[in-house]
């Protein structure tokens, strides 16, 4: 590679890097009367990024796949960051953060096909298995083929497709465990599939990121939302080898409490459910299918100071389905407000493989 073209990676990728961090650490730790302090420990990793911006302007064209992708990502993390800033400064309100957030899994995206790269492959890493020898040598392999991320009729602003990943590494010679993640009320499983990828690169588990039918999921009505998931399964079941006894349905938010709702069905084939940040109403355990709850695996996770579906709800749904019979794991987080903690992905697939948790 050309050296200039190599100086000026190295110049770019730490502050762009850095950036995307700040704004996971703001969307992770995102809670409104906290808002200033949480933008002061993020800290201002922007302004080097905008700095060091122009070096990729007179790039040879051999080099432009790599050029337009830094470019997308850089644009994108920046104009998450400027959205961030102005809320910060008086002009805007929490809607404003949440659009402003919108920006970081699209500056993912745009950054992913980079991973030949080894700093943008340990970004999407989990931190504490980026020294792992044996994934790195599972990821610098030629990635085999049906690998990698795919979208189906998931293009923004579209309704009931779907978005995946497939471990590069993936063979068919093993059944693999499938994590099919549900988005929040006013998000998409484009930008959601980001919430897990790293956990699901880093420890072999292919992950689906549905997009609702509706403008979010069938909680209320008609559900058209149990019948689209399960054609995507037979989608995915139809080209990779899944693990019929690890098929977890998890769910942020909205995407949770129809985990909930869908899950719970005598009809549902997934093994496991993970709601995260979720509401339940009492009536759910009342009219679930009784043989469905009898010792099903349940992870509930939730936020001590989650403003939108207290923590009471919570407690009391750990309650209604141990008392149902379900096997319930319950996780919550003290300083997590209505945000999705990445952090508990580990935990949820060590849970899903039969690995002991602890806890209640």
């Amino acid at each position: 590679m050309d050296e200039a073209v190599v100086d000026d990676i190295v110049a770019v990728l730490p502050p762009l890097l850095q950036t995307l961090e700040a704004l996971a650490f703001v969307a992770r730790n995102l809670d409104p009367p906290e808002f200033g302090n949480v933008m002061q420990i993020a800290g201002e990793p922007d302004a080097a990024l905008q700095a060091v911006r122009s070096r990729l302007a007179a790039w040879p064209d051999k080099f432009a796949h790599i050029k337009t992708a830094l470019e997308a990502s850089i644009d994108a993390a920046l104009a998450g960051y400027a959205g961030l800033r102005e809320v910060e400064g008086g002009q805007g309100d929490l809607v404003g953060v949440f659009r402003a957030l919108r920006y970081l899994p699209r500056a993912q995206e745009a950054l992913y096909p980079l991973t030949e790269l080894p700093p943008v492959s340990g970004f999407f890493l989990a931190p504490e298995l980026r020294e792992d020898a044996a994934l790195q040598a599972r990821l610098a392999a030629t990635p085999k083929a049906d690998t990698g991320i795919f979208h189906e009729r998931n293009e923004p602003g579209s309704r009931g497709g779907f978005s995946m990943y497939v471990p590069e590494y993936y063979t068919p010679e093993s059944s693999w465990p499938l994590v099919m993640a549900l988005h929040g009320g006013s998000g998409n499983g484009r930008g959601f599939l980001w919430s897990w990828l790293r956990d699901a690169r880093s420890r072999g588990a292919i992950l689906v990121a549905p997009t609702a039918t509706g403008q979010t999921w069938a909680l209320m009505g008609d559900d058209t939302d149990t019948p689209n998931l399960n054609r995507i399964l037979d989608q995915i079941h139809a080209r990779w080898r899944i693990d019929e006894t690890r098929m977890l349905l998890t769910g942020m938010s909205d995407g949770g409490t129809f985990s909930y709702v869908s899950g719970l069905d005598g009809a549902s084939r997934f093994t496991h459910l993970a709601p995260v940040s979720a509401t339940f109403h009492p009536l759910m355990a009342e009219v679930a299918d009784a043989e469905r709850l009898r010792g099903l695996p349940v992870f509930i996770t939730h936020g001590r100071l989650d403003w939108m579906f207290p923590v009471q709800t919570a407690r009391q749904t750990q309650g209604l389905l141990s008392a149902a019979g379900a096997n319930v794991t319950y996780r919550e987080i003290e300083d997590l407000s209505h945000c999705y903690p990445r952090e508990i992905n580990a935990e949820i697939l060590r849970w899903l493989s039969g690995a002991p948790v602890g806890g209640t």
